[in-house]
């Protein structure tokens, strides 16, 4: 059986500092839970020939977000003419960009999009082209969030500073109280930070959180500073020689905005609810109480399993479980995957959790907002 992690329940709690870099913590060894997911994984390949990697429903969904993005581009850029088909460009280039993000980008990061280096090379770094890093997010989500799922002060995506309390080990301040109602319009600002505080940052830094990160040399840095050139060119120069500023800073704005809300809704419905978990390691040893595998479990909900539209346009990550454990197999195969993960954690006593709508995890990840803005009341003991 796995160890069950040890979770703070107390929203209240004050702030809880591990004292370790997150390149020293460490999980529990000997993980049995993880060689039976593999094993099983494995086996279903063998039996259906498929490959994890990606495949023609890849390629397909890949040509699609991606002629989306460029159609919804060329409309804003050269087509619009007024205020109504300025705002069919911006929704639309809005939310097509996360789409590419979570189809293309994502699995070429992990390695899962083929078989070929160069090709998730290339897949990766469409996140360049949309104003991110390809390879600061290798660092960021790759292995931070990826190994230290949910863990305050280790994965850098669970903060977003004074602004809102996602877990119970950061601090609480009475303002908190109200950010279930205000935090959303504060997701719009996600790309602009992501873009251009952010990937500068931890560049100069040379670290992503706690964790040491290389500084980009060679080809990753002329990838790193030609990217961001891109950008730039394409959200303001191309623009600017067409239309007056106002309307292009208010276009880029808007449709930075809509992208923020998108990509934050996807993502925080994953982790940052009420099903999750949020461990913490001992603050001697910085040893977590379970097993990696175990962990990314417990601290991960999936969502809206059963829409074919929801895990089409997320790039399967609303099967977050699946993914989490098995980030090199491409998202096509989580919804036949996610059977043979959800057995084997009945089976080793790893709480397995998701919610069936899309609304139920919004509805979620509310009332979680809501716990971590309130202190416990005296003597009750909830939030």
């Amino acid at each position: 059986m796995a160890t069950k992690t040890v979770v703070s329940t107390d929203p209240a709690a004050p702030a809880a500092k591990s004292g370790t870099l997150s390149r020293d913590l460490k999980f529990e060894p000997h993980d049995e839970f993880h060689r039976a997911i593999r094993a099983r994984v494995d086996e279903y390949f063998r039996a259906t020939g498929l490959r994890p990697r990606g495949d023609h429903r890849l390629y397909l969904k890949t040509a699609i977000a991606l002629g989306w993005m460029f159609a919804a581009y060329l409309l804003l850029v050269f087509a619009a003419s007024n205020w109504w088909q300025a705002l069919l460009g911006v929704l639309s280039l809005g939310v097509a960009m996360p789409c590419v993000g979570f189809n293309v980008m994502h699995d070429g990061g992990h390695n899962a999009f083929s078989e070929r280096r160069w090709v998730n090379r290339l897949a990766a770094a469409t996140v360049d082209l949309l104003g991110g890093s390809s390879y600061v997010w290798a660092t960021k989500h790759n292995i931070v969030h990826h190994t230290y799922t949910n863990i305050t002060d280790h994965d850098d995506d669970i903060t977003i500073g004074i602004l809102g309390r996602l877990t119970p080990q950061q601090p609480l301040r009475s303002f908190h109280r109200f950010q279930q109602w205000y935090i959303w319009p504060f997701y719009g600002l996600i790309p602009f930070k992501w873009y251009f505080v952010d990937d500068f940052r931890d560049v100069i830094r040379g670290r992503v959180s706690d964790y040491p990160m290389p500084r980009p040399s060679g080809s990753e840095l002329a990838i790193f500073v030609g990217g961001k050139l891109l950008y730039l060119c394409l959200a303001f120069w191309v623009p600017l020689s067409l239309h007056p500023a106002w309307a292009v800073l208010g276009c880029y704005a808007a449709t930075s905005f809509v992208e923020g809300v998108v990509l934050a809704v996807v993502f925080q419905l994953a982790h940052v609810v009420e099903e999750a978990s949020f461990p913490m390691p001992d603050p001697q040893t910085g040893r977590m109480a379970s097993h990696w595998a175990a962990h990314q479990v417990e601290t991960t909900v999936d969502y809206a399993r059963a829409s074919r539209f929801a895990t089409w346009f997320v790039g399967g990550l609303n099967y977050q479980i699946e993914h989490h454990l098995l980030p090199h197999v491409c998202h096509v195969h989580y919804p036949a995957l996610a059977g043979v993960v959800e057995a084997t954690c009945r089976e080793f006593g790893v709480r397995y959790q998701y919610r069936q709508t899309f609304s139920a995890a919004v509805a979620s990840h509310f009332r979680w907002l809501r716990r971590m803005g309130r202190p416990i009341e005296a003597g009750s003991g909830r939030a």
